[in-house]
């Protein structure tokens, strides 16, 4: 009765199930982060793999990664249970999520040849278990609520439960590691990951128990082919996944750098995990305002395009601190975490109406491969942004645990400024081709209430 009373309000999604929704992405944060942040350097100065060999493995395993993406978009569609098509992905995912991310950590003493197989294998099978959570997890963003509305607020709280599980893993991890290894790294990472295994598992189990599925697709649905071809011509979306490639390239160089910058330009790498929390809570901050800022500029694509450049006048400005002026760094980095962090839940909302236009335009939903298909592209500028910064890496020179010469320096600064920067530039042209806008998503809403009141 209280659902019902709620609907008859425009209010379908309670605080527990946002919560609930929310969580489910500190969960995907804590292994997320972990590889965006620590993986590289992981690799290099732990495990022993030199940069453009992580670099290749990144852009192949991400890019293999990516593509089962769509199929398992594809298969969560057609998935058939009482609990709904995307929740029970979640549940089934648990155990090997959690078994894989810890088994990735772990540092046998193999040769130079034997090493590089073990990481390809594990961290193409964690990937592949992250995209058999993950998928279903974003698609489940579609389906929550038919409100557009509705779904940019809980984009807002899913990206409150992400910017949490980033302060969790930069703020604990290299002190997890410290703690458990006792100066042994190999020994350390591995335990530490545990922890976060764990919890990350607890996490998706009370996200799986406190969501619902609302939004049901039309009785009458096309088959793969015809989902994928529809979704090739769907404008809005093709032009929102550009956007979301280039966007995480960006993020990908500029996160691959930073403990690199610590360590080696600043001289002190502990001193990047408060560097990265006093990011992610203005981050949490950013999160929180995007309804308000999206209300109050009242174009989603308006929105995204100024977002974006704040970020990167303040990446662009990262570049002249020198290796002691903090002030200067943690000014452009709170600053930039605001407008930054609001364009992730801003365009994971996006996505949701891209569905929408898609069932309007076509009479056929297929949530899960829009929002895997959005995630493959997102996941492919990751490989690349991460595969680049292995390669950039290797090109000004850097060998791991020496004192870096001066290009060297030079070329990580601009990793961590104006390189992202320049490119988060092409994200701003992408974005002008986006054709969704708040009158048309609107009409979109009411068209498709009207269709399937007809069809009762």
């Amino acid at each position: 009765m209280s659902e019902t009373i709620a609907a008859a309000q425009g209010k379908l999604v309670f605080l527990k199930e946002k919560i609930g929704y929310a969580v489910g992405d500190t969960a995907s944060c804590l292994y997320w982060q972990t590889f965006s942040m620590f993986l590289m350097i992981f690799y290099t100065d732990t495990f022993g793999i030199s940069p453009a060999v992580v670099g290749t493995m990144f852009l192949l395993s991400r890019f293999w990664d990516a593509a089962i993406d769509p199929v398992m978009g594809v298969i969560a569609d057609r998935t058939e249970t009482k609990y709904g098509k995307f929740r029970p992905w979640i549940l089934w995912g648990i155990v090997p999520f959690t078994v894989s991310g810890i088994v990735l950590f772990i540092t046998p003493d193999f040769g130079e040849t034997g090493k590089t197989i073990y990481a390809y294998l594990t961290y193409t099978v964690v990937m592949m278990v992250y995209t058999m959570v993950n998928v279903p997890y974003g698609a489940l963003l579609g389906v929550i609520s038919p409100n557009s509305d509705e779904r940019t607020t809980l984009a807002s709280y899913r990206f409150i439960g992400a910017f949490t599980g980033n302060i969790i893993v930069q703020g604990t991890l290299l002190s997890l590691v410290k703690y458990f290894g006792k100066g042994n790294d190999r020994i350390g990472y591995p335990l530490a990951m545990t922890v976060f295994a764990v919890a990350a598992g607890a996490l998706f189990f009370f996200t799986f128990a406190s969501t619902k599925e609302r939004v049901k697709p039309p009785k009458v649905q096309s088959s793969v082919g015809r989902d994928i071809k529809d979704l090739l011509k769907n404008r809005p979306w093709l032009v929102l996944c550009s956007m979301g490639l280039v966007t995480l390239i960006y993020v990908s160089i500029k996160n691959g750098a930073m403990l690199y910058y610590f360590k080696y330009y600043v001289g002190n790498q502990e001193a990047a995990a408060p560097f990265m929390v006093a990011g992610t809570v203005f981050s949490i901050l950013g999160a929180l305002s995007t309804p308000y800022i999206v209300r109050f500029i009242g174009s989603k694509k308006v929105t995204f395009i100024i977002l974006t450049i704040v970020n990167a006048a303040c990446m662009a400005a990262f570049y002249f601190a020198g290796p002691q002026d903090f002030v200067l760094m943690y000014a452009t980095q709170i600053i930039g975490s605001v407008p930054g962090a609001a364009l992730f839940p801003l365009i994971w909302s996006m996505y949701a109406d891209t569905a929408d236009y898609g069932e309007w335009k076509f009479g056929r939903r297929a949530t899960g491969l829009v929002f895997s298909a959005a995630t493959f592209s997102q996941k492919m500028g990751w490989a690349v942004g991460g595969a680049l910064a292995g390669f950039a890496l290797t090109m000004i020179g850097f060998v791991a645990n020496i004192a870096q010469d001066a290009a060297t320096l030079s070329g990580i600064r601009h990793m961590m400024s104006t390189i992202p920067a320049a490119i988060a530039m092409l994200v701003i042209a992408l974005s002008l081709f986006y054709n969704l806008n708040a009158k048309l998503e609107k009409q979109i809403g009411l068209e498709l209430q009207a269709r399937k009141g007809a069809a009762l």
